[in-house]
């Protein structure tokens, strides 16, 4: 098939750091371009994706803002009109268009009439999803979990499909594992600060990663920074390599999300390194984690530290068994594809 994937134009595909949705895109491209198909990202400029064209002359607003520094507001919408510009000539070379950002590349493929599907990287249930799903009745949504399809008119939506990843990309090791961690954006959605009360009370250094939300720095400095000491760090964002030192060391990955998290990709990232999840019940924790067997999923803190010594008792190479068999990149852009073909 003749695949296209438009990106967001924040980070580069895949992102050097922080960038889930970029990096869902560039490992589903990748694969379905070692498949055999015919596949271009329309995404800037500074993407590095093998086997996949990149298809856009404007440089990421990230690659910008460091070159620059701090850029106007209405800038990232100056780089979607160029993506916009570039669908415009180009969506009809393709069998199918999936979209992963801007609403307004709907529009285009609609006007175009070409085959069109969407991936929301964001809960789906708020007004904008339910005007854009009215509007847009022909436009086919690939969900990526059972939580997010529920928000999903049926008429919209082609299937499920679980975020994947390279088995390659992470690794079970026996490095001494002796504390806990977070990665997440430094938010209230995220919840870092439980993150912190779980190790305060159970006795155990934690690791905090993830960048200070630019749209709520203060809850960063309120909330997080009062508690940094020597037992509990924040080490900022991590690249692929610095996330595996950064697990080795991990007993659990705390995810203690208070929002519907559509999915959770640093959940399988985690799983991928032999490290269980301590996940509130929240979005799509219960269909991420096997409770008992890749982690524990907790309704309260009082819950969370009961059974830590249970989540100490699972295997590492038993979640690690687990990712493989559930969330391969091989397995989700199979899925992905036949939802093409079907639809």
């Amino acid at each position: 098939m003749r695949i296209a994937h438009v990106s967001p134009v924040i980070y580069p595909v895949p992102p050097e750091t922080y960038g889930g949705t970029e990096r869902v895109v560039a490992d589903l491209a990748t694969a379905q371009s070692r498949r055999g198909h015919d596949v271009t990202v329309f995404g800037p400029a500074d993407s590095r994706l093998p086997g996949v064209r990149v298809l856009g002359e404007y440089r990421s607003l990230t690659a910008l803002a460091a070159e620059r520094g701090e850029l106007p507001p209405g800038f990232p919408a100056e780089l979607e009109a160029e993506q916009l510009s570039d669908l415009v000539r180009h969506a009809r070379d393709f069998d199918v268009v999936h979209l992963h950002g801007s609403a307004h590349a709907s529009g285009v493929c609609a006007g175009l009439n070409v085959p069109t599907f969407r991936t929301i990287h964001w809960r789906a249930d708020e007004a904008d999803h339910i005007r854009h799903f009215e509007r847009f009745p022909h436009e086919r949504v690939i969900a990526i979990s059972r939580r997010q399809a529920a928000d999903v008119p049926k008429g919209n939506l082609a299937g499920t499909v679980h975020h994947g990843i390279p088995v390659d990309r992470y690794k079970l090791t026996d490095a001494r594992r002796d504390r806990l961690v977070f990665i997440g954006r430094m938010t209230d959605q995220k919840r870092p600060d439980r993150a912190i009360e779980l190790a305060q009370r159970v006795g155990l250094p934690l690791e905090l990663a993830g960048p200070v939300d630019v749209g709520n720095p203060d809850y960063f400095r309120k909330v997080v920074e009062p508690y940094l000491d020597d037992d509990i760090r924040h080490v900022g964002s991590l690249t692929d390599s610095e996330k595996q030192a950064f697990f080795d060391k991990a007993i659990a990955l705390v995810f203690p999300i208070d929002w519907p998290e559509p999915f959770g990709l640093v959940m399988i990232e985690a799983m991928a390194c032999g490290v269980p999840v301590i996940a509130w019940d929240q979005g799509s924790a219960g269909e991420v984690v096997s409770d008992g067997t890749t982690g524990i999923v907790v309704n309260s803190m009082g819950e969370a530290v009961a059974r830590l010594p249970e989540v100490r008792e699972l295997s590492p190479s038993t979640v690690r068994r687990v990712f493989e068999e559930k969330y391969s990149v091989e397995r989700m852009a199979s899925e992905v594809t036949n939802l093409y073909q079907e639809s």
